[in-house]
């Protein structure tokens, strides 16, 4: 079970009761007219919970109500945690951002970008300069999704099933395998000139395997999980806790009704995979998650346990896009887990830059991200404020539940520190 901590009163910390008391009110309402099953929202200032609700169930057959303890597929989420382990790492010494993908992954040394054709006969050209860490860490590496279909190379991932998540796919590969097709795919652009939404923080999780010398979960589990007291997360559903896991929805493209995505029994995540997916493959809590983005929020430290300096956190959290610019200014994808205008990206997060930009009164510098699944978190180091919200609907982009939620939260301050 989670780490339990109890819910202070709102007042203590400069919030409202009263006003945070809406959350499961306004929420109750996409729960009534079934557009989510249910959600889970926890809220924290100044290291004390503020807000913990849930509302719904976590199965629309069994009626099973939505509890803390729930276990979320958190699945784009799992990259703050990949940044993370990687910035560990670079704590170490054992690698640069500067430094050339290349000289730790070999495979890398060839990389081509698209110049022109079709899935069945391209062209490509060399790069204006060679992929570097911090391309990866910021997706402006040239790698894609192929899930996103919007240029020819999305279309030859999809082809070559590059960056599957389905661990049942019985022509899966483990990562290895995943470095070794998606070393002969061609690049979307020169690395450093896009930002671009991509399977880069897979290869961040290559990294942290080849460079620690531990298996992806091994390292999370021994490293990050264990120390913050991060119990139920992980990158499948023990037979323990399967009770505990919640069912995935899904509203297709172009239609209104919400149908089935996953179930917990005979799902994927039922069993370990082979390919261990540090852009999207764990599942979590919302007590788990707020250990870790508390452990954030705090510059690298909690209960004692200390991941990282504050002053790499502080370095993390700061907009690494070339000369300043947003994510609206330098993308060509035509996804995003978060607003695009008035927000840059670190290293692992996307950060405000401009409140104004943005059309919410958050404050500069707040940082964070979502899950293809609707989960979000963002950490707000102004107001001393983070927030996790767990729900079940595929895609992300279907409600506007995380700047609603953003709203609400904010809309509680009743004493700023700003």
């Amino acid at each position: 079970m989670n780490v339990m901590t109890p819910v202070v009163a709102p007042e203590s910390v400069g919030m409202s009761s009263e006003k945070l008391a809406r959350i499961p009110e306004y929420f109750k309402a996409y729960v009534d007219s079934k557009k989510v099953s249910g959600l889970s929202v926890l809220v924290a200032r100044k290291g004390e919970k503020v807000h913990q609700s849930c509302v719904g169930v976590k199965d629309w057959d069994t009626g099973e109500a939505i509890q803390d303890d729930t276990i979320f597929r958190i699945y784009s989420m799992t990259k703050p945690i990949t940044s993370v382990a990687l910035m560990m790492l670079f704590e170490e010494g054992k690698i640069r951002l500067e430094h050339d993908v290349s000289r730790y992954i070999p495979e890398f040394r060839d990389l081509r970008v698209f110049d022109g054709g079709s899935v069945d006969l391209w062209q490509t050209r060399k790069p204006e300069r060679p992929m570097q860490v911090l391309d990866l860490l910021t997706h402006t590496s040239g790698l894609t999704y192929g899930f996103m279909a919007q240029d020819t190379v999305d279309a030859l991932y999809r082809r070559k099933k590059i960056g599957v998540l389905d661990k049942n796919d019985k022509d899966g590969v483990d990562l290895q395998g995943f470095i070794e097709k998606l070393a002969k795919m061609p690049l979307v652009f020169d690395p450093g000139k896009h930002w671009n939404y991509s399977v880069a923080t897979d290869v961040c999780g290559y990294l942290v395997e080849k460079l620690s010398g531990q298996t992806l979960d091994e390292f999370f589990r021994t490293r990050i999980f264990e120390p913050l007291g991060m119990v139920d997360t992980g990158f499948f559903v023990p037979s323990e806790k399967l009770s505990r896991f919640a069912t995935c929805y899904e509203r297709p493209a172009g239609k209104k009704e919400i149908v089935l995505q996953d179930k917990p029994e005979g799902s994927s995540y039922s069993a370990p995979p082979k390919f261990l997916s540090g852009g999207g493959g764990l599942v979590s809590t919302s007590g788990d998650y707020f250990r870790f983005i508390q452990m954030v929020l705090n510059g690298g430290e909690l209960g004692g346990v200390r991941l990282l300096s504050p002053t790499t956190v502080r370095f993390m959290r700061q907009n690494h896009l070339p000369d300043g610019q947003s994510i609206k200014q330098m993308g060509i994808s035509s996804f995003s887990e978060e607003r695009e205008a008035g927000t840059g990206f670190g290293l692992g997060f996307s950060v405000v830059t401009d409140p104004v930009e943005t059309l919410a009164p958050t404050s500069m510098g707040t940082y964070s991200w979502g899950g293809a699944a609707s989960t979000y978190f963002w950490i707000d180091p102004v107001e001393e404020i983070v927030a996790v919200f767990m729900t079940q609907l595929m895609p992300s982009s279907t409600f506007p539940m995380r700047p609603q939620l953003q709203t609400l939260v904010n809309a509680s301050i009743i004493e700023s520190f700003a």
